[in-house]
């Protein structure tokens, strides 16, 4: 909305020229971001207390998180409110990329409305069935892969980390691709969500290396010196990704351990499936195996221990899935486990910006 009411006054007022620079929007949608969670957040955090929006514990975790029960919780409509609220100020709003990345926020932000809703109403820690969650989650990531392919000049060839030469073309089959990682990336970061901010620190994390991939898949010169797919008009993602970053700061100023909110389903599958389209916008998919390993390392611990579980009658290969909660009962302090995990996603983040090189 700035871009559109300032930018075009720079033939008169040279100053507003800084509203061409993608790099300018990023870093104060960024800002914006930030001080909208920063500012709105005790007035949220006492709304939902005020409307005992509480936390509600699973019987089979920890014994430790009895004490966290009632800790107010959905507290991911802020931030979803502040990243399309800088988004909206920032960014190029005639960039359909844009608006397909704050559909999937708001649509999965819905579903995990009604998730965290109906918690609150049945009084225990379950609302949607898994098969509810997974054919709206499914429903909205098909949609979204429609119209990701039907946007001018998109390609369906995948990326290959670490691979210039290899890119496979999946025509019309990569509406499903689209709809497996942006799922897939949803529930991930809703399995990682366990502990006081783990789940938003490598959100914030990962959000800060899309918004690199996004500005160079969105400029010709980087893209061509790269060696990397050219998007033309995903360099508008990088907006929509310091959003989400700045967003994710403010938050874990309230959600940093001892936490004051959780986000609840409602800020984990929306934050999830948000970078799930991100990588798909900005052609590097696979990538987002790398760039989110914690999100990827906890859900499979879930898919291993469920497996080995059935297969062995009962036999465990960790103390208790997902993989934060093994060492937990290990005897680490939760925020060993913490930090320990935003160190590694770091690590993992810093690895994944190299595959742009190593090719």
């Amino acid at each position: 909305m700035l871009y559109h009411l300032l930018y075009p006054l720079h033939g008169t007022f040279s100053v507003f020229n800084v509203f061409r620079y993608i790099t300018f929007r990023t870093i104060y949608a960024s800002l914006t971001a930030f001080l909208i969670c920063f500012l709105l957040g005790p007035w949220v955090i006492g709304r939902l207390r005020r409307m005992q929006v509480g936390q509600y514990i699973r019987d089979d975790g920890p014994e430790s998180h009895l004490k966290k029960a009632g800790t107010p919780t959905m507290g991911g409509i802020l931030i979803i409110f502040a990243v399309i609220a800088a988004t909206l100020l920032w960014t190029d709003l005639t960039n359909a990329y844009v608006w397909i990345a704050l559909m999937v926020l708001g649509t999965n932000g819905a579903i995990g409305f009604a998730d965290d809703y109906l918690m609150q109403v049945k009084k225990q820690s379950k609302g949607l069935s898994v098969r509810q969650k997974f054919a709206l989650q499914a429903g909205v990531a098909l949609t979204t892969g429609v119209l990701i392919v039907s946007c001018e000049g998109f390609s369906t060839q995948v990326t290959v980390p670490f691979f210039k030469d290899i890119s496979p073309d999946l025509g019309w089959g990569y509406i499903l691709f689209t709809a497996l990682v942006i799922v897939g990336a949803a529930n991930a970061v809703n399995l990682t969500d366990g502990l006081d901010g783990l789940a938003i620190g490598p959100m914030i994390i990962a959000s800060a290396t899309y918004m690199f991939f996004a500005y160079v898949a969105g400029h010709v010169r980087f893209a061509d010196y790269l060696q990397i797919n050219y998007v033309a008009g995903a360099g508008e993602i990088a907006v929509f990704c310091g959003a989400l970053a700045g967003a994710g700061l403010g938050f874990l100023w309230f959600n940093a351990y001892p936490a004051q909110v959780f986000m609840g389903d409602v800020g984990s599958l929306s934050l999830g499936g948000a970078l799930g389209t991100v990588a798909v916008i900005t052609k590097q998919e696979l990538l987002l195996v790398l760039v989110g390993g914690l999100f990827v390392v906890e859900t499979l611990s879930v898919i291993f221990q469920v497996g080995f579980f059935k297969m062995t009658n009962g036999r465990r290969i960790f103390r208790m899935a997902p993989l934060h909660h093994h060492f937990e009962l290990k005897g680490w302090p939760e925020p060993k486990v913490i930090v320990r995990f935003w160190i590694i996603s770091i690590a993992l983040a810093l690895l994944s910006l190299s595959t742009l090189k190593l090719r």
